[in-house]
């Protein structure tokens, strides 16, 4: 091809190509092995790979939406879940408040007094409802990154922790006789 003249080097990637050629191998890549192999472009192009059609194409484009669906959807999961967690710790260290709250949404008029202090199981239960939300965020984090499906991740953990943290929260009803006497007489 050269007399040696030439004091470039032999393009091995298409550097030297003019805007033309690239435009040609790019639009039929049977013309690239053609040219490598020295063979007509008809025989390259019966040697070469079919060209997946745009219906092959497809479940690509599918899956990247799947993938935008649940990423959006698992990040909305989990800011409903910090929301929650945020109003819920408050109210469950005031388990005075918590309980009255609860025996007015029951609809018992004389909430009698708690004989058995509550604070220490509202303080766990606001604990396991904090931990849950860093332990769910975490894998749901991890599964993100891995490109697997995460959306069931905030769901099942809001509810473990959040059943957790009401069986925390109603060992002291159960054990004073007569918050237990009042929810019985109603």
């Amino acid at each position: 091809m050269t007399d040696g003249s030439d004091p470039r080097p032999r393009p091995q990637y298409g550097e030297y190509a003019t805007p033309e050629e690239q435009r040609a191998r790019i639009q039929q890549p049977d013309v690239t092995v053609a040219l490598e192999t020295g063979a007509s472009p008809s025989d390259a192009a019966a040697d070469a790979p079919a060209q997946p059609t745009p219906k092959e194409a497809a479940p690509d484009v599918i899956a990247m939406r799947r993938r935008f669906f649940d990423r959006v959807l698992t990040i909305a999961l989990l800011v409903y879940a910090v929301l929650s967690v945020a109003t819920s710790i408050p109210a469950l260290v005031d388990y005075t408040g918590y309980v009255q709250t609860l025996f007015e949404f029951m609809g018992i008029t004389e909430a009698p007094a708690a004989t058995v202090d509550g604070r220490p199981w509202g303080i766990a239960a606001s604990l396991v409802l904090g931990v849950g939300l860093l332990l769910t965020a975490t894998v749901s984090w991890m599964m993100l990154q891995r490109g697997k499906v995460a959306f069931w991740v905030p769901i099942a953990g809001g509810v473990v922790f959040n059943l957790l943290s009401g069986v925390l929260l109603m060992v002291p009803l159960l054990s004073a006789p007569a918050l237990m006497g009042a929810l019985l007489s109603q």
